[in-house]
């Protein structure tokens, strides 16, 4: 037998405790029950709510499988470690989702609805949320957005597509997981806006006309801009889709940059 090091040894020693994750071999199977032989530890079972909510799962283990669960009672009324393998399940995918953000992955990922902050998704089981302000600019609501009842509208178009995002915050402790689409292409953006500076005209193409401002993209419909309302014309502007129309092409002034955000000024040409 291989000789353990003394911080093996003591780990061997140690008891275990509650939220610690367990290999055990199947021995034993109820109609609602699993027995898992958790070595010098005991017996452990996985039972009730438990057994329910890992069915799919559970029906497919057969007697000398290995399984990982946590630990959610040490002792219940029976002498039995209980235990739960959703749990242990959810803590891998929540360790697997905090390797991608440190590694920057961009995640596909399917909306699957929509409330007035932003649009909700699931990866490995794991709820996610996608607020309106990390979405990208081909997504993002052209609209006011102190006017919420247009901006669920427009995020509810987005239920269903698949959307690439990357993770911008995750704690397992608060069952935090919050995911930006803006992330995934803010690098592309600030590259390409290396060859613009304040002053610049550019031509493009108007995408959206909201109450606000006008957007219009340009550099081969990879960059996005905003008009604000008041830099449309020298007067007063009360409705922009009076002095432009979606799609068509007009050439503007850049009057600021921060970070991937482009200002524009169609005024400033005239």
């Amino acid at each position: 037998m291989k000789k353990l090091s003394k911080t093996q040894y003591n780990a061997y020693l140690r008891p275990p405790k509650e939220g610690e994750i367990m290999e055990g071999e199947v021995v034993k199977r109820e109609l609602s029950a699993v027995f898992l032989d958790l070595g010098r530890f005991g017996t452990g079972i996985i039972c009730g709510k438990e057994f329910y909510e890992a069915k799919d799962k559970i029906k497919n283990l057969e007697i000398g499988d290995k399984i990982k669960a946590e630990i959610i009672d040490l002792e219940n009324e029976e002498g039995f470690i209980e235990l739960s393998l959703k749990k242990a399940e959810d803590a891998s995918a929540w360790n697997e989702l905090e390797k991608k953000k440190e590694k920057g992955e961009i995640l596909k990922v399917k909306i699957l609805g929509a409330n007035k902050g932003g649009l909700l998704t699931k990866i490995s089981g794991i709820s996610g949320f996608l607020p309106a302000s990390q979405l990208s600019a081909e997504h993002y609501p052209k609209l006011e957005e102190t006017d919420k009842t247009k901006v669920l509208r427009e995020l509810r178009e987005l239920v269903d597509k698949t959307l690439e995002v990357k993770i911008l915050d995750i704690s397992k402790k608060e069952e935090k997981l919050i995911l930006s689409e803006k992330a995934t292409k803010e690098e592309e953006k600030k590259k390409l806006l290396e060859n613009y500076k304040i002053g610049d005209v550019i031509e493009g193409k108007i995408t959206g006309v909201a109450d606000f401002g006008v957007f219009i993209k340009f550099h081969q419909g990879k960059l996005e801009g905003l008009i604000h309302i008041s830099e449309l014309d020298q007067g007063l502007v009360e409705d922009p889709s009076e002095i432009v129309k979606v799609g068509q092409k007009i050439k503007a002034k850049i009057i600021n940059i921060e970070g991937s955000k482009v200002f524009l000024s169609l005024k400033a040409l005239k």
